[in-house]
């Protein structure tokens, strides 16, 4: 395997940890009784903005180890440069991811104008991010393995 195909491996599993383990834990947070309206914009305004930090510091952390562990296993440093055939993985990737954002935006706009409450809005919009960021990783993998 090429350093881009357990990149891209190292980068879905943890997209998956992260997002689940984070859910796991605001759900514990949810109060039992359901949410008023304002509240429910504070708690998935507080659920989306903390997933954000939460995933991008724990990407990073994990990239370094990998490249640590990387470099301890197989004595190799990572490629410093990135090839037409890298450029053009991350293009095709970067393509699909954003189509999948941009449809799980536009049924959670749609889920407002059907009369459904904010939170379902919210829990559309965290899904089709999640989805575009797994599809986005995958994409990559399938590419780096059956070519472009």
């Amino acid at each position: 395997m090429t350093y881009q195909e357990k990149k891209s491996i190292v980068s879905l599993i943890s997209t998956i940890v992260i997002f689940g383990s984070y859910c796991l834990y605001m759900y514990s947070q949810y109060p039992e009784g359901g949410l008023e309206a304002e509240k429910a914009f504070h708690y998935w305004g507080s659920f989306v903005l903390i997933l954000m930090v939460v995933s991008i510091v724990a990407h990073i952390l994990i990239s370094i180890i990998f490249n640590i562990i990387f470099r301890i296993t197989t004595q190799e440093k990572e490629p410093t440069f990135a090839d037409e055939l890298d450029k053009l993985i991350e293009l095709k990737a970067n393509r699909i991811s954003f189509f999948v954002f941009i449809l799980g935006f536009l049924l959670a706009m749609g889920s407002l104008v059907m009369d459904q409450p904010p939170q379902v809005m919210f829990v559309i919009l965290i899904a089709g991010g999640f989805i575009s960021d797994v599809t986005g990783s995958f994409t990559k993998l399938y590419h780096y393995r059956r070519g472009v």
